[in-house]
């Protein structure tokens, strides 16, 4: 055993194991040969239709309620924040989130501390404090400070839209341009940001805690290409071989377009909204440093497009379905 392997931590604690990031990220960390402890909300089931080689223990507990804290952070050396209240399902209930999520990492934080935590690992959204962030990427850039402001050496991974099967972008991506020939969608939909694909977003996350240089660092993290909502539309229909058109219709208020998504899609109003509002912001990477930390190869977006489908049609780990998708020679 390498002295790399004595010094790499491993007793994990996951939040949000049952979310569209969470629990992708069990897998990958079972298969690194970590033990983890997976930290579920009362009421909640964790499901998982592939066995994994070790099974993780069951934790429940509630961040927004600190006495059920301890238990779930007793005996672990680090842990992946993963949880955030990006929406309900009504608009009513998005807009009361920014409180629960300042609570939780507050309380988190604090148990933290007191469990001896080596390591926090928190996803985040890209932006910045001086580009009038929406309400959502304002209280994701509030989490964070929080999560670095105590004892515990804190890492921050910001991410713009992650592109994967089952995540709220993706599926609005797919029912849009499955379902309507022509796309008359809110300006918003020109905002420039730099998507990344959710299989790189699980080698960092898991890459992080195999790297000691990025402890206590904020840092950004994207694919290889800058594009607009629009443009994740018009790469979706052709790898589909579908003719569509994308049209941006000016002075269409973010709560209307929400309801709008939400008609069409299974995505509700509630994750709508957030969602829209952010891309009024770009969401650019501002430094690429974790490229050298963690060397690993980006994903290109129709490629990520792709790996959904195949995702969608076969369930993890399938290869890409050439029938579902039709990649140029180049990117196959």
């Amino acid at each position: 055993m390498t002295s790399d392997n004595l010094q790499k931590p491993k007793q994990i604690l996951l939040t949000g194991p049952t979310g569209f990031i969470g629990k992708r990220l069990l897998y990958v960390l079972d298969e690194r040969g970590f033990q983890v402890r997976c930290l579920v909300r009362p009421g909640e089931t964790l499901d998982l239709p592939v066995p994994l080689k070790n099974s993780p223990e069951i934790v429940y507990a509630d961040l927004l309620e600190p006495d059920t804290l301890p238990q779930a952070l007793d005996g672990m050396d680090a842990a992946y924040y993963l949880v955030h209240s990006m929406g309900g399902r009504s608009i009513r209930q998005t807009l009361a989130f920014e409180e629960k999520d300042r609570n939780a990492a507050k309380n988190f934080l604090q148990a933290a501390d007191k469990a001896g935590l080596s390591r926090i690992i928190y996803l985040g959204g890209l932006g910045d404090v001086t580009d009038n962030l929406s309400h959502h990427l304002a209280s994701r850039q509030e989490v964070g400070k929080i999560l670095q402001s105590g004892q515990v050496k804190t890492t921050i991974l910001r991410a713009a839209v992650i592109v994967g099967a089952g995540g709220a972008a993706f599926e609005i991506v797919r029912y849009l341009v499955e379902r309507l020939p022509v796309l008359l969608c809110p300006r918003w939909v020109y905002t420039e940001s730099q998507p990344i694909a959710i299989g790189n977003v699980l080698d960092y996350l898991a890459g992080c805690l195999e790297t000691p240089e990025t402890e206590s660092k904020s840092l950004d993290i994207g694919g290889p290409q800058i594009v607009s909502y629009a443009d994740l539309m018009r790469m979706y229909a052709r790898v589909r071989g579908l003719k569509r058109t994308v049209l941006g219709v000016p002075l269409v208020p973010f709560k209307l377009s929400a309801y709008w998504v939400s008609l069409i899609t299974p995505v509700p109003a509630g994750v709508a909204l957030p969602l829209a509002e952010g891309l009024r912001n770009k969401a650019i990477c501002r430094e690429n440093s974790i490229r050298d930390l963690i060397p690993i190869a980006l994903t290109s977006m129709e490629t990520a497009i792709c790996n959904a489908l195949a995702e969608e049609a076969d369930g993890p780990g399938k290869l890409l379905s050439q029938q579902a998708c039709f990649l140029p020679d180049d990117l196959t």
